[in-house]
């Protein structure tokens, strides 16, 4: 019949690795199946006559069996094996074994963007350039804090979006030009949350190129705000100029420096003077000494809402049936004493027009508004919680922009701003 016979000189039983036993380099040998059908047995074992096809599945399963086990062993002492089974052997490269090292940890949303303590080197994202009052909001909502420049107010909510920054701080209103419409208007186009506010005491300078004189001038530039808010000065003043809007204070000055343009001026804070090298022919220009701008800070997440402290709630509504509605949300936090700071009508811009028939078969054109409204209660307390449960029955549209805590900061009407 078959055998399985070793090569000359090797004990098959000595090459099968016991537990705990090492394969040693005199051992490593090649290991051969010879099949024999003069004799009736495979490796000791004996298989009755009439059984050659069982015998025959028998002596391979034992074969392999022990081609596995040699295999295995050459593998785990990862030196050359000649060959098993009339086969030459796998080149195995062998495994350096080391020491045991903690796994990297996945990368998370705090690997991206690391939250750091409030104020310490927060990323802020402001609109203007270096010396607008608008980085002067930023450095005093966020003491320490990282400032990014960004020529555009939409860039400044994209950057935080993108976590390029941690937080925004943007103007949407002060107390002589009222409400800047464009910040609304992304406030309701974006989806960051309002988790601050600080207002800014705005101090306007007149600034030229050093050696320049007022009789001279024949242009002045600044921000729109800003050239409102000192028209009736610059009449005083006695400068007969062209008044031209550009989109920052400091962007101005920056410009006149870079053009040396000694026939202009700008309106802009005493720190534009000082970073693009100016001089001021006028300090303290805006018409009004209590001249403030409230800016709010953004962020991608909402804050947790306090009752500990004054805190404010910004909304935003809209609605379908007139002016009725607009009487009841007003109702609704009236009949809880939630005193409103601010309420603010703007154009819806997807439903611009509503038309309705007369009794004349006539047409009549309404405006579609959403409303903007600022009042003084935190979204953790109840009277609030009731107040928006009563407005979402009245209105198609319903937002909270935030719940954040109020600037409680005492300001002078003198005191001056260091930057926009």
């Amino acid at each position: 019949m078959r055998s399985l016979n070793s090569p000359a000189g090797v004990d098959l039983k000595s090459i099968i690795r016991v537990p705990g036993a090492t394969l040693t380099p005199s051992d490593r040998r090649a290991i051969q199946c010879n099949v024999n059908f003069s004799t009736n047995q495979t490796a000791g074992m004996s298989f009755g006559s009439g059984h050659t096809s069982g015998a025959r599945y028998e002596w391979q399963s034992a074969c392999s069996i022990l081609a596995g086990k040699v295999e295995l062993q050459q593998q785990e002492t990862a030196d050359d094996v000649t060959a098993v089974n009339g086969h030459a052997a796998l080149d195995l490269v062998p495994v350096e074994k080391r020491s045991a090292a903690p796994l990297r940890k996945p990368l998370s949303i705090a690997d991206l963007s690391p939250a750091p303590t409030h104020g310490e080197k927060l990323r802020v994202a402001y609109q203007g350039v270096p010396g607008a009052y608008s980085e002067a909001a930023a450095g005093k909502a966020y003491p320490g804090c990282d400032a990014i420049p960004c020529d555009q107010f939409e860039v400044a909510f994209q950057t935080v979006e993108l976590w390029i920054a941690d937080r925004a701080v943007l103007p949407v209103e002060n107390s002589l030009g009222g409400s800047i419409h464009r910040n609304y208007d992304l406030l309701l186009r974006h989806r960051l949350h309002i988790v601050g506010e600080v207002q800014l005491p705005v101090h306007h300078c007149l600034l030229a190129l050093p050696g320049a004189r007022k009789e001279f001038l024949r242009r002045v530039i600044s921000h729109p705000q800003a050239l409102s808010q000192c028209e009736h000065s610059l009449t005083k003043l006695g400068l007969n100029v062209i008044r031209e809007a550009v989109d920052d204070t400091a962007g101005a000055a920056e410009y006149i420096a870079a053009n040396n343009l000694h026939d202009t001026a700008a309106i802009a804070s005493a720190r534009a003077a000082e970073l693009y090298g100016m001089q001021i022919l006028a300090d303290g220009i805006q018409d009004d000494r209590s001249n403030v701008t409230r800016f709010v800070m953004l962020a991608r997440e909402p804050i947790i809402p306090r009752i500990d402290r004054p805190f404010k709630t910004s909304i935003v509504f809209a609605h379908d049936e007139g002016t009725s509605v607009l009487f009841k949300v007003l109702s609704a936090f009236a009949f809880r004493n939630i005193s409103l700071t601010k309420i603010e009508s703007r154009p819806h811009r997807h439903r611009p027009i509503r038309l309705a028939d007369d009794a004349n078969g006539g047409v009549a054109k309404h405006f579609e508004y959403i409303f903007y409204v600022d009042f003084e209660a935190s979204m953790a307390d109840v009277r609030a919680q009731n107040a928006l449960a009563e407005v979402q029955e009245f209105t198609s549209f319903l937002r909270v922009l935030g719940s954040y805590p109020m600037d409680m900061t005492p300001w002078s009407p003198s005191s001056s701003a260091t930057g926009e």
